[in-house]
């Protein structure tokens, strides 16, 4: 503890403080709309508060002590898009069941080194595609909202234009403070709905259908790791550390697995805001930048127990402000998510077929669009490259 003591620094604690507050405050529309999707009571959702705060304050406590290394972990945020879109006729103990299948498989792909085979397997254009379709529907909806809320969805959509100019770091707390006053002037916040007690746990007990595992299990796992592991990975990499890759998994999958009937849907590597706490202004010397992270999984944990007062607030506000700040805060990654889909000739129609599929929301056989546009990209892939001889285009000059 002194040792720790001795390496925190003003700078760690703000950046701790920040990476935290971007991370909570970016994505917890969507987390808060993917729960009622499945039809989850307030009690449940404030649980998922608790479940995911819980999971990524011990877990980053605990990997960035064990690797002395800034490890940030924090819920899936493409994966919230995949179970908000997948929730059609999905109950949630069947949901339950397919967070637990997610687990399993990060788990695996951690302790037997399933990782880096299994994302080379799927081209990673189809991996960008398949979430650019999932979280383009959000954004849709975003936009949508505007034509019963034209000032309150006008107003954010500005605020978020703005703050991309002025303040980029803080432009999504910036939008929801923006769309909360808008709201509280046209007298659409519901404060009747506020509630502070303190949050609790709801086990949920899962249940196991095959649509669920393929419609949102299997997807949620492969959009999490393609989005988030990857990503993560590259930004510890990039920062200069070299820490072991496979446990970071294994603990994700771990925590997956313990904290599932909570609401604990997804854990994983951040990706944005892990630079947050990697970079020098957390701390000038690399060697005690983990106390930022370390700061960070503290706030988490506040955060956890104040999940009942999190979810009274997002029950308070309007649905329009809701889905117009989880709309907003997508469209960084569904704009990177189309570049990296189209950017390779010989992936490109197929991606596109990957992506119109997963938008459209299509459900054949019980399973959702995600799992439907994977299937589509990949035969498409198949049938243009299968066997067949480059084409002049394709070759590199020597």
């Amino acid at each position: 503890m002194r040792q720790i003591a001795r390496d925190t620094s003003l700078t760690a604690i703000s950046s701790g403080f920040v990476a935290t507050l971007v991370g909570f405050t970016s994505t917890i529309a969507l987390i808060f709309h993917a729960a009622q999707s499945l039809g989850a009571t307030p009690a449940q959702v404030t649980s998922w508060v608790l479940a995911l705060g819980l999971g990524m304050g011990l877990a980053t406590l605990g990997l960035s002590l064990w690797a002395r290394a800034p490890i940030l972990i924090t819920w899936s945020t493409p994966g919230a898009a995949v179970i908000a879109s997948a929730a059609a006729g999905v109950s949630l103990p069947e949901a339950t069941g397919a967070f637990l299948l997610c687990g399993v498989l990060m788990w695996l792909s951690g302790v037997t080194g399933w990782f880096e085979r299994v994302m080379n397997r799927i081209p990673v254009a189809l991996a960008s595609a398949l979430l650019a379709g999932i979280l383009a529907k959000f954004a849709l909806m975003a936009f949508a909202a505007a034509t019963p809320q034209p000032v309150l969805v006008i107003g954010m959509l500005l605020t978020y234009l703005l703050g991309k100019r002025l303040w980029p770091r803080y432009a999504i707390p910036g939008v929801l403070l923006a769309g909360v006053l808008i709201a509280a002037v046209q007298g659409q916040l519901h404060t009747a709905a506020l509630r502070w007690e303190p949050a609790l746990p709801v086990w949920v007990t899962p249940q196991w259908s095959w649509q669920a595992m393929l419609g949102m299990g299997l997807p949620l796992f492969i959009v999490t790791m393609a989005s988030q592991a990857v990503p993560g990975v590259s930004a510890i990499r990039v920062f200069g550390y070299r820490t072991p890759v496979s446990p970071l998994m294994s603990w994700s999958g771990v925590t997956t697995v313990l904290l599932a009937p909570f609401g604990g849907y997804a854990f994983n590597l951040a990706a944005i805001t892990a630079t947050i706490v990697l970079q020098p202004h957390a701390h000038p010397d690399p060697h005690k930048r983990y106390t930022a992270a370390l700061v960070a999984g503290l706030f988490y944990l506040v955060m956890a127990l104040l999940g009942g007062a999190v979810a009274g607030v997002l029950t308070a506000f309007p649905t329009a402000l809701i889905m117009g700040v989880a709309g907003l805060a997508l469209l960084g990654t569904i704009a990177n998510g189309l570049a990296a889909s189209l950017q390779e000739a010989r992936y490109r129609e197929a991606a596109v077929i990957t992506f119109l599929v997963t938008l459209s929301g299509v459900t054949l056989m019980g399973v959702g669009s995600a799992f439907w546009g994977l299937v589509a990209g990949t035969l498409t892939l198949f049938v243009e490259h299968f066997r067949a001889r480059p084409s002049t285009t394709d070759r590199t000059p020597s």
